[in-house]
């Protein structure tokens, strides 16, 4: 008789077990298949680097506006290339967007941080120009429409205030101080957060 339950109580949690096991390994197949996508992804990425390089900033856009519409969570090297590239097709609007938003996620200790900011003051002397010509507005790619990736840490330097966690408004006799209703205390937005403030779906604290 305890042979027979023994038996049943085997049979019944191999079926209970089964399942999750399958669930397991559904998920770690999926969970590869993301990684071999990206991995995928960022060698188109390093393919436009190389085109930028080489001057054929057409094929470059092709290729990172590729990425940008098919990577879950765009890492910040791809806002810098982004950025640049931009700029040399002449889309100084839309290379100022993405190369502020590196330099937000990377701060002046990013590896591209110096062209970053060159660029950035090149762009925005060049959109004085364009506004002086009144030239005709080119099709922008606004960082705005995309999850921007902020790295390990996870946490970036609140772009409202600029870390300082106050606010400063200008006074005719004297200056009024408020705190930001952003950030938290330390000068911070998680990365969920910075993502909605760049899409205008913040809500002040």
């Amino acid at each position: 008789m305890i042979a027979r339950y023994t038996l049943v109580f085997i049979v019944a949690l191999f079926f209970t077990e089964a399942p999750a096991q399958d669930r397991s390994a559904a998920e770690e197949y999926r969970i590869q298949l993301e990684q071999r996508k990206r991995a995928d992804l960022l060698r188109v990425m390093d393919s436009a680097v190389t085109m930028m390089d080489e001057g054929r900033y057409e094929v470059a856009d092709q290729k990172l506006i590729y990425v940008l519409n098919n990577i879950k969570s765009i890492p910040s090297d791809l806002t810098f290339y982004f950025g640049k590239n931009s700029f040399y097709l002449n889309k100084f609007k839309q290379s100022i967007d993405w190369l502020n938003k590196y330099i937000q996620l990377k701060g002046s200790t990013g590896q591209f941080y110096a062209e970053a900011v060159g660029l950035l003051k090149q762009a925005e002397t060049e959109i004085v120009k364009e506004q002086s010509r009144n030239t005709a507005k080119v099709k922008e790619v606004l960082s705005s429409e995309y999850e921007i990736d902020c790295g390990p840490a996870g946490k970036v330097t609140c772009p409202v205030c600029k870390g300082t966690t106050v606010l400063i408004k200008k006074g005719a006799f004297e200056n009024q101080y408020k705190t930001c209703p952003y950030c938290d205390k330390h000068g911070f937005l998680t990365c969920a957060e910075y993502n909605l403030l760049i899409k205008g779906q913040l809500e002040p604290k």
